[in-house]
């Protein structure tokens, strides 16, 4: 709304400048933040030692390989903070330039940026896109208004040191140093990075593919994707999912240096609420998971059970490094015995690893990146995650267990209890490990300790109750 005191009070010179100014301050202020959102212990990194190559090698089921990925603060797993709400932040940091006559009135709006966080901003106009000063320029047609900027970190974790950061600013069309569009596009766009924690399987469905979905779902297939921090091998490994997402070729924005791509619509970054989890009804991941089954056409919607039907099926996620769970044989012995028919765990391919647990109604497996295959189940399957011992609860939790009610799936957890854990042999029985691992709350002695110390020997009769369950959701509920 249009303030008459602000009007009277200043010029139409000092309004724009005033206005631009305040742009600036308050982008600003959402950028010098403190990161809030923290990082999973799923193999989270910023300081990583694996080669591209090697992270795009890895198997699907399986994330012990990435044991030397550590986030860059020391984190209390007590303490795992959120991003706010989209709705939260908007109030803080969103903002729409327009332009006043010198009556007052409000004129026609030329442009718009709004910015959520120093991760999102969504900007309509005359979008200028120069690959070459990693720029994003919206041009406006005010006369005398100050240049304003800000800088975009196109991921939905702050302050990631793999994540190249973009420039947006504001320019005079008749200023001279405004690049001349090359390539001008009646389709909107989405730029966003495929640095960060890219190549965890984790992550690449919950930093980016269901983002994606969450971010270019109103505008469907139109969208175009820019990929800064470009990955060949990470698009050919989800390709299927991708091409649900946009008919577009994906662009790498870091090489077209030689050429200034214009839009009339930009998203920079991804929207993001939670793991895998929205706080909107629409999209949701119920429908992220029927883009899924339709790229992957797999073939089971829902569980659907008799208990005439014999043998549901079965699938423990295998893990080779790291809380790999030593016992699995005795705990298939046991699953067959309630009458489970058993699917292999193990696959590299994922379009075939998808049918298999889209085929499956109940999927195992140890607290990592593997139970991620859980978006391939049908409706109303149950997941069962076997948390370690330690304080590693809340990660599970929100990795997984929060995320399952989204999906339409049962969930069901497994605590370690002391002597079913590696550690209990490695270590005394009175060491502060077991007695205190409330003592060890920063990042890298859960890291280091409780995720990458330990494997698992479930209770065999203990577990047969939870499998027991497992089965009775199956059936009765």
């Amino acid at each position: 709304m249009h303030d008459p005191i602000f009007s009277k009070s200043f010029t139409r010179t000092q309004r724009h400048r005033f206005g631009a100014i305040f742009l600036c301050f308050i982008i600003a202020l959402a950028i010098s933040k403190p990161p809030l959102h923290l990082l999973s212990p799923i193999g989270d990194a910023v300081k990583t030692q694996l080669s591209i190559n090697n992270v795009g090698n890895m198997l699907l089921v399986d994330d012990g390989g990435r044991a030397n990925i550590k986030p860059i603060a020391d984190v209390n797993p007590a303490e795992y903070l959120q991003l706010p709400s989209d709705d939260a932040q908007n109030k803080r940091t969103s903002t729409t330039i327009s332009a006043y006559s010198d009556n007052g009135i409000k004129m026609e709006k030329k442009h718009a940026i709004i910015c959520k966080n120093s991760n999102y901003c969504k900007i309509e106009g005359d979008v200028r896109i120069d690959a070459k000063s990693s720029t994003i320029l919206v041009a406006t047609s005010f006369a005398n208004m100050t240049k304003s900027w800000c800088v975009i970190e196109p991921y939905p974790r702050r302050g990631t040191s793999r994540v190249k950061k973009w420039r947006v600013a504001t320019l005079e069309k008749n200023d001279i140093s405004l690049p001349i569009c090359t390539q001008h596009h009646t389709h909107p766009s989405l730029l966003f990075s495929m640095g960060g924690f890219t190549g965890n399987y984790f992550h690449d469905f919950a930093d980016i593919l269901f983002p994606l979905h969450l971010t270019s779902s109103q505008i469907q297939k139109k969208v175009q994707f820019l990929a800064t921090d470009y990955k060949q091998w990470w698009i050919n490994k989800f390709d299927k999912i991708l091409n649900k997402l946009t008919k577009h070729n994906i662009l790498d924005i870091d090489r077209e240096t030689s050429q200034v791509h214009c839009y009339n619509e930009l998203q920079i970054g991804l929207k993001f609420h939670k793991e895998l989890l929205t706080l909107n009804s629409s999209p949701s991941m119920h429908t992220f998971k029927v883009l899924l089954r339709e790229a992957y056409s797999l073939k089971r919607e829902r569980v659907i059970r008799d208990i005439n039907v014999p043998m549901p099926r079965l699938m423990i996620i295998d893990r080779k490094r790291t809380r790999v769970l030593t016992n699995e044989h005795q705990v298939l012995r046991i699953a067959r015995k309630l009458g489970f028919e058993v699917v292999e765990g193990v696959a590299t391919d994922l379009s075939r690893f998808a049918e298999a647990v889209n085929s499956c109604d109940v999927l195992v497996g140890v607290h990592g990146a593997g139970l991620t295959n859980m978006v391939f189940l049908p409706d109303n399957a149950v997941v069962i995650q076997v948390i370690p011992f330690g304080g590693v609860d809340g990660f599970a939790r929100l990795d997984f267990g929060n995320p399952a009610k989204g999906m339409n799936l049962r969930y069901l957890e497994y605590k370690i209890r002391e002597n079913e854990s590696s550690l209990s042999r490695k270590y005394s029985r009175d060491h502060p490990i077991l007695r205190k691992p409330e003592l060890y709350r920063n990042w890298d002695q859960v890291w280091s300790i409780y995720l990458n110390q330990q494997n698992v020997s479930v209770d065999l009769r203990r577990f047969k109750g939870i499998l027991v369950e497992a089965l009775t959701l199956l059936y009765y509920k």
